[in-house]
């Protein structure tokens, strides 16, 4: 796999902070593009696919136990900042509400933030809690594109009538740009490259 993408060296990438307190996050400095997404939509799996690893970020049998933004420092030019997983079920109101106030405060006067990219499986298509992501974007007016994960999962019938249903979703600002990706077989990796480099370098 391509090590040097974007003008980015993905020899020279290393994990600098896993921040669970508020006070924890960077708010300056290198620029920003966070991952935000289900528990369950393959985040990490993205992460180790987009970054040319096999097990950089940790792949968990459990999604959603850890609440924590993981910030992953790349070639010293940009920080990609992996976001805690929602909607997981079996997680207590006090952890629910400690994944709320982590995120919150993430997006709170951070100038640095060039860049969200939601995964959604396109199987599921966007559900309550992804709906609950999008209006935080929305709020704090921060740029996000869409990656549908999975892709590989349906038929190509299948695939073309989910992506058509994620166009027409009235909740995604029109004209939003949607990434085909499969982790599994890189489809959407360069793709999506291009677009991280078009906010950030």
């Amino acid at each position: 796999m391509e090590m040097k993408i974007a003008g980015l060296n993905l020899h020279n990438v290393e994990l600098i902070i896993s921040a669970g307190l508020p006070e924890q996050l960077i708010k300056s400095g290198l620029a920003q593009v966070a991952l935000a997404g289900r528990s369950n939509v393959g985040k990490s799996s993205l992460v180790n696919s987009l970054l040319g690893r096999a097990k950089l970020a940790r792949v968990s049998s459990e999604p959603g136990k850890t609440i924590t933004i993981n910030y992953y420092e790349i070639d010293k030019k940009l920080l990609l900042c992996d976001l805690p997983g929602y909607g997981y079920a079996r997680r207590s109101k006090e952890e629910t509400k400690k994944w709320s106030a982590l995120t919150q405060s993430y997006f709170e006067m951070n100038s640095v933030i060039r860049l969200v990219i939601l995964l959604i499986d396109i199987r599921a298509g966007i559900t309550d809690t992804d709906a609950v992501m999008l209006d935080y974007m929305h709020y704090y007016n921060v740029p996000y594109i869409i990656v549908a994960t999975k892709c590989d999962k349906p038929n190509k019938t299948e695939l073309n009538e989910k992506v058509n249903e994620l166009v027409r979703d009235k909740r995604i600002k029109p004209g939003t740009d949607i990434i085909l990706y499969s982790s599994l077989k890189n489809i959407g990796r360069a793709d999506l490259w291009k677009k991280i480099a078009e906010y950030t370098l």
